[in-house]
Parts: structure tokens; sequence; C-alpha cells
């Protein structure tokens, strides 16, 4: 199991001498354009396998609805996930084929024990309804009590990718004394209940905005990108012989916002959403690095 700390520009001293961080600038981040009004929450973006349909979701208090909008912002579908409940929709994202998946694993206070991930059948924006045709659910290895102590609240998650048959969990920190330190476990993508089985203790530096993962991406090099409200951070190698090295990059985005879901457009640029708080935010962003 791979237990990393990271410090910005250090080399990393853990069970695995060669996981490492450093700091990279990118390109400003530019808005490409505003969220409609209706969707003040958005908790995830994900694109279709034709990368002109970008499909959105809304977190708990919201519809159990994908909402489609085309590369310019304008919204093409309602789609009504008509055999789900939103309890909380943290995140969506799809596999090497295009298959589409709801991350329901919001768990604020970390005392949710029905968390599971929905694969649906949405093809094209044509679509006004959908189903799910895949539940898997799962509780958390190493989770005894529900909630733990507040200084342990390590299982809210709102970050999730697919590689090769298997989810990838990213938690969100809402611990008292916040540390940074998240958790990444592994869920097979197939139907069932399962024990997600943790792989990783990763820690980042800095505050709660810094450091608290929001979403989460992958692209065609396995590399993972976890979001901030002020950060990006590129996981790469984590794969790699069983888990044993990652090499975690940040990236500041130097704009502070409720940012709550990112996509690989392509290997080196990323489509960011952030919520309506205001006269602030509401749109989405294109970020390269």
């Amino acid at each position: 199991m791979l237990r990393v700390l990271v410090l910005s520009a250090f080399l990393l001293l853990s069970c695995n001498p060669k996981a490492q961080d450093s700091q990279k600038s990118g390109e400003a981040l530019t808005v490409e354009f505003s969220l409609p009004k209706k969707l003040k929450e958005v908790s995830g973006i994900t694109l279709s396998k034709d990368k002109k349909t970008i499909w959105a979701i809304e977190d708990q208090g919201n519809k159990n609805v994908i909402y489609g909008l085309d590369r310019q912002g304008k919204q093409v579908a309602d789609v009504l996930v008509e055999n789900a409940e939103n309890h909380d929709w943290e995140d969506i994202t799809t596999d090497a084929q295009g298959n589409i998946y709801i991350g329901d694993f919001g768990n604020n206070n970390n005392d949710r024990r029905n968390l599971s991930i929905l694969k649906v059948d949405l093809k094209d924006a044509s679509q006004k309804s959908t189903n799910v045709t895949q539940t898997t659910t799962y509780h958390y290895e190493g989770q005894t009590a529900f909630p733990p102590k507040k200084s342990h609240w390590l299982y809210d998650c709102e970050a999730f990718v697919e590689k090769d048959g298997y989810f990838y969990l990213f938690t969100k920190n809402r611990s008292k004394g916040f540390d940074g330190t998240f958790l990444v476990f592994q869920v097979p993508n197939k139907a069932g209940d399962f024990e997600a089985k943790l792989i990783a203790t990763l820690k980042l530096q800095g505050g709660y905005s810094d450091a608290a993962i929001t979403s989460a991406a992958i692209n065609s090099r396995n590399q993972v990108v976890l979001l901030t409200h002020k950060n990006v951070y590129v996981l790469s190698s984590l794969f790699d012989k069983n888990f044993e090295t990652a090499v975690i990059q940040k990236t500041p985005l130097n704009h502070n916002s409720q940012k709550e879901a990112v996509v690989y457009l392509d290997d080196r640029t990323l489509l960011i959403a952030d919520e309506k708080d205001g006269k602030e935010g509401g749109n989405v962003y294109k970020f390269s690095f």
C-alpha cells in the first residue's frame, strides 16, 4: 500500500522513495462560456465519445437529470435518469468505450451506507430519458464507524475515474484539523456490492481550498488530474508497479472559486466548471498545461 507525503518541490520520503511532487505553471485560466442559469450547482462534467457534448450533473438536492451542453455552452439535452435517485451525485466519468458512470457517493457527514456508482445508458443528446443498467455499491475498507471521529472524516468522495475494469476513488478530507490527507480506493467496475480496497494514502500541501479534492479525470497517458478550488494536481505513474509509485505535479490556477468538475479535453487541456456563487462563478473554463 502506498503512503505518500506531498510537499511542494521536495522529494518525498515515504514507503516509496521514488514518489515525488513538483510545481509547474500553466497557461491562464480562460472562460469558455457561462453555464445556463438553471445549472447553479454543477458537480461533475464529462465528454461524449465524439467530444461534441458536455454531460453535466448536479449534486444533492437537485434532479436526477443529466444535462447536455454543446461546446459553446448551449443546453441541448435534459436526460432524466428514470430508475435512480440523486442522493448526492458528485462526479461523472466515462470509460475507454464511452460508457458513462455517475458517482452517487457524496458523504459530507461520513455516515452514508448507500454509496454507489451508476452506469447509465446514454448515447446522444437526442435522448429524453435513460436508465441505470449497472449498479455498483460499496463500503470503504477501514471505515468501522458511521461517522468516525471528526479527526478522521476521510470518507467523503467527489472524484473518481475508470481504468481497465476498475473505478479509482479519491476522497475529500473533511476532518477537523484539515491536513490535506486523502485516500485512494479501488472498486471493480461490475454489478454487485464490494469492499472498496484502500490502495494509497496521499497528502497535499495547503489549506482546504488548496487541497480538498472536488473532481478527477484521466487522459490517454493514464495521468489523473485532481481538482481543488485553487489548483490542479496531476498524478503520473499511480498505476505502475502495483501502486508503488506516484509522481504528483501541482499547478496553481491563480483563481479561487468553488470549482467542482473537471474533464480532459485532450492530454494537455482541461475543461473546469465551478458553481454559481452570487455574481461569481457558474462558468466552464479552459486550462492548458
